[in-house]
């Protein structure tokens, strides 16, 4: 739980770098790390994960009353959409339509900080820089479990707090109000800065907790640990996966072990793929609106920088089975369809594109046209119209059946503990 194991560093370390500062005090001239502690109390990584798993199903502190963060993320589905609907409506009437749909919140806890110039040291060359990766959401905007918490409380489709004060008031009128004045001390809600600052850190730590939210229990995690053997089916989709001539799919998707690390499933990176457009969104009924991810329209900072418009973070696979909706805009409801678009995108775009005036196959619609030279054309993707795919149907079959084997809960010992309770507190 790396937000607590900072936090108890920071306590550490904070009073001789800071001159034995009393809590809350701040350097002059700058602003606090926020692992630096402020607290009253030093709070231990359980009651983080206590207080956290309360807020984080908790619908109160969301304007409508109705929406907590698992309302989106739901833990039936890895942490992802509860449904099979594109996006999900929130907002103070519950009204308000998303742009995309809800990514999950599991296999975070590694997922470094948005940068331009990745360099990976775990790699062959390290010198390589592999471009833009890292930090959360699709577009990489936030740069730490906590800044990704704080978005959803204020964001105006999703739980549309106007303020942050408006969190914390909330919070001090839940019936776990008496557990966090136990947790970061009595006079807590006292300095609304700071309570608000309490519940990013509850939620961040609880969104690091191995036990929800990266047990590595699959079977393919017992397979590498060698208690379990993958079936036929599972072999073959594993080798398609892996392999750079058909599925390439470890090219983003690292399968293999690393230093004795079991594998992500993503490189943390970013890609274009060219989805189609998803007119079930109902922002997409603008034919002048476009999502461009990297360059927005929600992240700001790279607008103009026509290079990353269109590229949009590769996910984990892991528990891509629970999911319901893939792909940033939701446009796929299967696995397999998922698997069959990249197959046959450029071999057979009339599947999957709308077609002009001329009966021809609009391809990567969901992009302006000058950002189409963005797309992937590494494999599968890059042959051209009427040429065989580089899967076919059974590879499809096999790699959805590999990929099925990716979701955790494997076995007696990790059917038991899902059966557990999830929300820690009572209400």
């Amino acid at each position: 739980m790396l937000g607590a194991a900072l936090l108890v560093w920071a306590a550490t370390v904070g009073a001789a770098a800071l001159g034995a500062a009393a809590p809350g005090a701040a350097v002059p001239g700058a602003a606090a790390p926020f692992y630096l502690n402020s607290f009253d109390k030093t709070p231990s990584a359980a009651a983080l994960t206590t207080i956290g798993r309360a807020l984080f199903f908790d619908p109160r502190l969301s304007a409508s009353g109705s929406l907590a963060c698992a309302s989106c993320h739901d833990p039936a589905h890895a942490f992802a959409s509860p449904n099979a609907r594109a996006v999900q409506r929130g907002g103070a009437d519950r009204g308000q339509p998303g742009v995309r749909a809800v990514p999950s919140l599991m296999y975070e806890q590694n997922m470094p900080p948005f940068t331009e110039h990745f360099f990976d040291a775990g790699d062959e060359d390290d010198s390589v820089d592999q471009g833009p990766a890292g930090g959360t959401l699709w577009d990489g905007r936030a740069q730490s479990a906590h800044e990704q918490a704080r978005l959803p409380l204020r964001s105006e489709f999703e739980m549309a707090n106007s303020s942050d004060d408006d969190v914390v008031v909330k919070v001090a009128r839940a019936p776990y109000a008496a557990e966090f004045r136990r947790t970061f001390g009595a006079g807590v809600f006292a300095d609304r800065r700071r309570a608000f600052k309490a519940v990013l850190l509850a939620l961040e730590t609880f969104e690091e907790s191995p036990a929800d939210f990266y047990p590595y229990s699959s079977k393919y995690d017992a397979f590498l640990r060698g208690t379990a053997s993958l079936s036929a089916a599972e072999q073959r989709g594993l080798a398609a996966f892996n392999d750079p001539v058909r599925g390439n799919c470890a090219r983003c998707h690292p399968s293999a072990m690393r230093e004795g690390a079991l594998p992500q499933f993503t490189d943390f990176g970013f890609a274009a793929l060219g989805a189609p457009r998803n007119r079930a969104i109902p922002a997409n009924a603008d034919p002048g609106y476009y999502d461009l991810g990297l360059c927005g329209p929600l992240r700001k900072d790279l607008t103009g920088r026509a290079e990353y418009c269109g590229l949009f973070r590769t996910p984990t696979l892991r528990n891509a089975a629970r999911k319901r909706v893939f792909l940033h805009n939701g446009v796929f409801h299967a696995l397999e369809d998922v698997v069959r678009f990249y197959a046959e995108r450029d071999t057979a775009p009339e599947k999957w594109y709308p077609r002009d005036a001329n009966g021809a196959a609009v391809k990567f619609d969901d992009l302006p046209a000058r950002y189409r030279g963005n797309v992937d054309q590494a494999p599968p993707f890059g042959e051209y119209p009427g040429g065989r795919p580089r899967l076919n149907e059974a590879d499809v079959r096999d790699i959805v059946a590999f990929l099925n084997a990716l979701s955790d809960g494997y076995g007696p010992a990790a059917a038991r503990a899902s059966q557990k309770s999830v929300t820690g507190i009572s209400h």
